[in-house]
């Protein structure tokens, strides 16, 4: 309740100037035991605050952001811990439009938790109401949108037992498409549990046991999506954002012809995109930051490696269904495999899974992400002299680590792995340099 006055703030004044007609919140969830619980906690807090709740059930995560625009509510809020496992779960909040909260918003969410605003009575406390067709809604939205023809295709889904298990299987047979689903009947205790896009050993079996045409792989709250091709080889976030791009510009809907990214993304996307003269647009890893590029300099295209993607001709968040729904109808639409499309973006050499994580001291870690190391620079030029086209990037650890100690991540990426390898050791062999420790500067966008 008191987090919802705060963002209600943000969108309409305070609870106690408000006149006429209550605000209305959006609330949906995951299919998680606990989200029960929650679920029923957060509309009271809500009711209480003056805020008419409307309960959508299990539904993805970009459903609640999109009925949060249809309806012109206030506020939406999804109970979900996404790719996490079963016994984690939290509320993520959406601001009126369907987009995530500004960081400013949400700093001042976390301060009035401490707080104890005044509370309506009477008709002034809020009515909470049950909507049963919030996922036949979203799925309409959907097609409306895409307008996919998937005949003759064959597709294999994996919803993680989770939000999309009725959804997403369902928008692929309305659009014509021969669907086989795993991963589909959630008990509340076996979301993500071996399946989805953080397991795709399953997927990749089922799409080779039913010599399907390409697989899709949600996670618990289906806002992220990854793929997999005819053979079981896995089609990460960069090769769809490249799939993608591509389609949108050869239709004249990429907006300024311009992809967002982020810095964790594969070396090879930018050549990729340079190459069918697509720009990149690098910013902060996190969908949010990804965002704020997007809606900044107006682009239509942007996600993260990790498989979340935003088309925001669509959608105002990651949608792992539309996103899905999109790669799917490329395939249908050119007549050529996943496998093929995919091939646009030759991924380069990338240690580690989009990290290298190096255990190190506190000191060390304020080292490498408060200054810029000569030593990182020299590496990265001694390895291009020798025939290596890569980069390097370092990145703080989390600020709140308990165990183990904070370490700081290097990505090295470039096709010549032998040198990359080499410079990782000799960086890494050296002494942090003398610079007084200092928190990282807000990341900034780049362009390629």
């Amino acid at each position: 309740g008191a987090a919802a006055a705060v963002v209600l703030a943000t969108e309409t004044g305070p609870v106690s100037d408000r006149v006429g007609a209550r605000p209305l919140a959006v609330v949906g969830r995951d299919p998680r035991v606990s989200g029960e619980m929650l679920e029923a906690a957060l509309a009271a807090g809500l009711a209480s605050q003056g805020v008419d709740v409307l309960l959508v059930g299990e539904v993805p995560t970009p459903a609640v952001a999109h009925l949060t625009d249809r309806h012109d509510a206030a506020l939406g809020a999804v109970i979900s811990a996404s790719h996490n496992a079963m016994p984690d779960n939290g509320i993520k909040f959406f601001a009126s439009g369907g987009h995530k909260l500004p960081d400013a918003v949400e700093d001042a969410i976390e301060a009035a938790m401490e707080e104890s605003p005044a509370r309506p009575t009477g008709v002034d406390v809020g009515r909470v109401t049950l909507m049963d067709d919030g996922g036949t809604r979203y799925v309409r939205h959907l097609l409306d949108a895409v307008e996919p023809q998937l005949e003759g295709l064959t597709v294999v889904i994996d919803a993680a037992h989770g939000a999309a298990s009725e959804v997403s299987p369902e928008v692929f047979r309305l659009s014509g498409a021969t669907v086989h689903v795993i991963g589909a009947r959630p008990d509340g205790l076996n979301i993500n549990d071996g399946v989805g896009s953080t397991h795709l050993g399953p997927l990749q079996e089922a799409v080779r046991q039913h010599g399907a045409d390409l697989g899709i792989a949600h996670d618990g709250d289906a806002d992220r999506c990854l793929a997999v091709d005819a053979e079981g080889r896995e089609i990460d976030g960069d090769q769809i954002m490249a799939i993608l791009a591509v389609a949108l510009k050869e239709h004249g809907r990429l907006a300024d012809d311009t992809l967002v990214a982020t810095v964790m993304s594969n070396l090879g996307l930018i050549r990729a995109m340079q190459e069918h003269g697509i720009s990149v647009v690098q910013a902060g890893v996190g969908d949010r930051y990804v965002l704020e590029e997007m809606r900044k300099g107006g682009y239509s295209l942007g996600g993260e490696q990790s498989g979340h993607v935003i088309l925001q001709e669509h959608a105002t968040t990651g949608d792992g269904v539309l996103t899905g729904l999109m790669l799917a109808a490329r395939v249908a639409e050119t007549g050529r495999s996943m496998a093929e499309l995919a091939g646009a973006m030759t991924r380069m050499y990338q240690v580690g899974n989009h990290l290298t994580r190096v255990r190190a001291g506190l000191e060390r870690a304020r080292d490498i992400a408060g200054c810029r190391r000569p030593g990182v620079r020299d590496d990265v030029r001694r390895c291009s002299a020798a025939g290596a086209v890569g980069r390097q990037t370092t990145h703080a650890a989390d600020s709140a680590i308990s165990s183990p100690p904070p370490i700081p991540g290097t990505a090295n990426r470039g096709p010549r792995s032998q040198w990359l390898r080499t410079c990782r050791r000799s960086h890494f062999a050296r002494r942090p340099a003398r610079c007084s420790p200092s928190q990282p500067r807000p990341m900034q966008a780049r362009r390629y």
